[in-house]
């Protein structure tokens, strides 16, 4: 009998579910053994019965695995993680915002009052507005991981996950196997070469690096010590694949941190600022290290109004 497999977006771009059909060749392997029964990119599942026979009523089918991506921004994301949840025999948290709230979750440093002012009161380019509020989910006080609201059983992190990470999860979960993924640093996993002093100025991430075309990454100098901003002291490193080499690295950029934390409990911004003073660079020359340095990672009680200045 196939495994079957309900899969829910909550606060996301999409980019996990689009990861999820990039899979390829190995997901049709594998096809044979599961049986997807709600899946909104890939089908038309409606919430209140396929037939709308439920109305108001939140419809979700019964599976072995559920895989669930994006944070909880508002009272129907929540909803729909607890029903996941009782629907469900293994929840999957998939991509940087189910698991520590993402790019979402910068929203975090201010007020649900302070946004809603800014974006229908305060920006330019708005005429301003009463704020819509006729059948919209309530906003909640800050932006959730789903760990936050429900158990979650499989953590998947990326901004988006990678495809070899879902493979890894499925075929690990139909084997009734536990999928770890070891503690390392982007860091650890990197090849260029370290020379453990930097230059003094931190550069924009546009500039192109010190990256000879005739040599291999081995042979180049660590992009941090060339003065660029790379989150991969403090980022867990599982976005290479086979070869390991950090995807953001190979492709000549530095890591932007989406994998998330390395370990729980971690505390990325003072653990970033501890790995830029140790070769030479000044983190004051960044302007919003406390956004910078959790920009991935802002559930979870990290990011925070500040209390107003008197």
């Amino acid at each position: 009998m196939p495994v079957k497999i309900a899969e829910e977006w909550l606060t996301t771009c999409g980019g996990c579910e689009i990861t999820l059909l990039d899979v390829g060749e190995p997901l049709l392997e594998i096809l044979p053994e599961l049986e997807f029964v709600h899946m909104p990119v890939l089908m038309d599942h409606k919430y209140s019965g396929q037939a709308g026979e439920n109305p108001g009523t939140l419809v979700i089918p019964e599976a072995d695995i559920g895989f669930i991506s994006g944070g909880i921004r508002h009272e129907e994301n929540r909803h729909v993680a607890e029903e996941m949840r009782k629907k469900v025999n293994t929840l999957v948290a998939v991509g940087a915002c189910a698991n520590f709230g993402g790019i979402p979750a910068l929203a975090n440093m201010y007020t649900v009052e302070d946004i809603i002012k800014m974006a229908y009161d305060e920006t330019e380019t708005t005429d301003a507005h009463p704020v819509p509020d006729d059948d919209l989910p309530k906003l909640e006080e800050r932006v959730s991981a789903v760990s936050e609201v429900v158990k979650v059983d499989v953590a998947l992190p990326g901004c988006p996950t990678t495809p070899e990470l879902y493979v890894q999860a499925i075929t690990a979960l139909l084997k009734g196997e536990a999928l770890v993924l070891p503690e390392r640093s982007v860091c650890d996993d990197c090849p260029m070469k370290r020379e453990k002093k930097a230059v003094t100025e931190i550069k924009r991430p546009l500039e192109k690096p010190d990256w000879p075309a005739d040599k291999p990454i081995e042979e180049v100098r660590c992009l941090m010590e060339q003065g660029y901003l790379c989150l991969g002291p403090v980022t867990h490193s599982a976005c290479g694949g086979e070869e390991k080499i950090p995807r953001c690295i190979k492709a000549h950029m530095p890591c932007r941190g989406c994998f998330g934390l390395i370990r729980e409990g971690a505390n990325p911004q003072i653990d970033m600022m501890t790995a830029l003073s140790s070769i030479g660079l000044n983190p004051r020359q960044i302007e919003d290290r406390r956004a910078m340095f959790n920009r991935f990672v802002g559930a979870q009680g990290r990011l925070r109004p500040l209390p107003q200045r008197r």
